[in-house]
């Protein structure tokens, strides 16, 4: 017998009949409910496991060849009066009806057959699994005709009314530029089903569990993905019950989008030789303009950062700034094969020394040099064979997040992922120095990064903390003249030190009591600025015949400073215990107004 079609009703929040809860036509179970029908006394004889058997048309036939005209999925009403007189022959009648796919056999009594259909007949019908009806009750088949069309005919129009919808949604979606996520959400409202979004290594990019639960729907995930292989670029399978499309435009295929039908998953099977019931037509509309919406979108913004690296920016960030529960971060980066749990995490960052390079000016310059970076340290973690959300993270900073097996393995892989970072830049600075920039303290090769790292954390709830830590110490590192494959807390010295209490109210408060006056002073006679005449004093070892030409002044002129400085602040700066703490001052003041 046929599967089972669900019955029809039910609607969505968006007003389009819910796919997992309807189909177009009406179902034999349905019409036997309808008023014309009912007058008819109708008593199922034989096939009950085939009621829910979409019926596409209704055809009154009083010949027995009738088959021949027939096309599949029709009911068909008859009085009996040219049917055979034979057993054989009533036994072919039914095969005939049931190699063509018709839907039921509805036998109006009274004419040909007075108490019942003969019992061969019923015999043929239930061993075929065909619905057969007797009306009990003489019944003009033109209102049991009109009614069913009508019904066919409002579902049809039903169907028009959402394909409709679809359309314009997702047009709506391709002018706005929406993101993926978008996209993903709006086709399993539209639908009323999961949607899943993967690449071509069966990682999930996006989903929307449409009410489900998001931990069984991804479990398992890349197994379940690669058993489902529905033929054709737009397929259904039904063992799965996964409607499936490809994605991708101008000949370069990047995904599959997928959609699960019905909603629970539980697809029947049919018969040898019975037709498949899939999803309405219009979910096959609705997943294919959502894959080219995605397709389109990714055209759009092919200059950008890929999909995958979108998705990690949005996983770092979110631990950086608490914007996603903690699980589901890690829920989200397992989808997307960089398992975070039960692993020992390091954050790391990696920038440039200076903000510019050399020769490289305006935001778009920037931008570019900034993704040339995320993009090697993307590559040195897959170089050095290890698992990374890695992103940029601001307009400086390239994040990454390791997660390693065990504590154990922290300082080997920090020192492959620096070795590794070293090549691809260096080999990407010998074919591209004009992007890459070059280091004016070296005067050769690419533009001088620092790689920091934080310290390593046992649960994604601390991995904030270590990412925190790697971009204080990266921060403060662009102070530090050494040339370190990474630099970690100890290394980064009291100006590390005072950059990550930067945020504290007491560092401030001391920044204030120590040179609260001098700023002041400043403020009011802009053109003096007497915080750099100190500032070079103090960094020349209050050597005052060289800080007065690192200074570009006279000695002579530079003095009468000094003395103006020491009588604002009321200090003595030929004493080291003040000059000392003028200085820590200094370096707090720099932390304090760094970015």
């Amino acid at each position: 017998m046929s599967p089972a079609v669900p019955a029809r009703g039910g609607k969505s929040s968006s007003g389009v009949t819910d796919g997992s809860v309807s189909a177009v036509f009406p179902t034999v179970r349905e019409i036997l409910a309808l008023d014309p029908v009912r007058h008819g006394a109708p008593r199922v004889v034989a096939g009950d496991d085939g009621l829910d058997r979409p019926v596409r048309w209704v055809h009154v036939a009083e010949v027995p060849d009738i088959a021949t005209l027939l096309g599949g999925g029709e009911l068909v009403l008859t009085t009996g009066i040219g049917l055979p007189a034979d057993d054989a022959g009533l036994r072919a009648f039914i095969g005939d009806l049931a190699d063509v796919g018709v839907s039921g056999l509805v036998v109006e009594l009274g004419r040909r057959y007075l108490s019942g259909v003969p019992r061969v007949m019923a015999a043929a019908a239930d061993r075929r699994g065909l619905p057969l009806v007797e009306l009990r009750r003489a019944t003009p088949f033109v209102r049991i005709t009109e009614a069913v069309h009508a019904l066919i005919v409002d579902a049809q129009l039903t169907e028009l009314r959402a394909t409709e919808e679809i359309h314009q949604r997702f047009n709506d979606l391709s002018v706005e530029g929406a993101d993926t996520a978008e996209v993903i959400r709006q086709a399993a409202e539209l639908s009323g089903c999961p949607v899943v979004l993967e690449n071509l290594s069966r990682q999930v990019l996006g989903y929307d569990p449409a009410g489900e639960s998001a931990e069984l729907l991804l479990d398992g995930w890349e197994q379940h993905s690669r058993r489902i292989r529905p033929a054709g670029r737009t397929a259904y399978d039904l063992d799965s019950g996964w409607l499936v499309t490809t994605v991708g435009a101008r000949g370069q295929d990047w995904g599959r989008l997928l959609l699960r039908w019905p909603a629970s998953g539980d697809v029947p099977s049919a018969q040898a030789g019975e037709p498949t019931v899939g999803p309405p037509t219009r979910l096959t509309i609705l997943i294919e303009r959502a894959a080219s919406t995605l397709a389109l979108g990714r055209l759009i913004r092919r200059d950008a950062e890929g999909l995958e690296r979108q998705i990690h920016r949005t996983l770092l960030t979110a631990l950086l700034d608490h914007s996603r529960p903690v699980d589901e971060v890690g829920l989200r980066a397992k989808a997307l094969g960089v398992v975070l749990d039960r692993r020992h995490l390091v954050g790391v960052m990696v920038r440039h020394r200076a903000d510019d390079a050399a020769g490289e000016v305006g935001p778009e310059a920037a931008q570019a040099r900034l993704r040339d970076l995320a993009e090697a340290v993307g590559q040195a973690v897959r170089e050095a064979k290890l698992t990374a959300l890695t992103s940029a993270v601001d307009d400086h900073s390239v994040g990454a997040l390791l997660a390693l097996p065990d504590p154990a393995a922290e300082d080997r892989a920090l020192s492959a992922f620096a070795s590794a970072l070293h090549r691809v830049r260096l080999d990407a600075g010998t074919g591209r120095a004009s992007t890459a920039g070059v280091d004016p303290a070296r005067g050769a090769g690419p533009a001088a990064v620092i790689v920091a790292a934080g310290s390593g954390v046992g649960s994604l709830r601390e991995a904030r903390r270590s990412l925190v830590e790697a971009r204080q110490i990266a921060e403060a590192a662009r102070r530090d003249r050494r040339d370190l494959p990474i630099f970690r807390l100890p290394h980064v010295g009291l100006a590390g030190l005072l950059h990550l209490l930067r945020d504290e109210p007491r560092l401030q408060t001391f920044v204030e009591r120590e040179l609260g006056t001098l700023l002041e002073y400043d403020a009011r006679h802009p053109r003096e600025q007497l915080l750099d005449t100190l500032r070079a004093y103090l960094e020349q070892g209050r050597n005052k015949s060289a800080a007065a030409a690192a200074a570009h002044l006279s000695r002579p002129a530079f003095y009468e400073r000094l003395a103006r400085i020491a009588r604002i602040l009321d200090v003595d700066l030929d004493s080291v215990e003040a000059a000392l703490s003028l200085h820590v001052a200094l370096l707090a003041l720099e932390a304090v107004r760094a970015p």
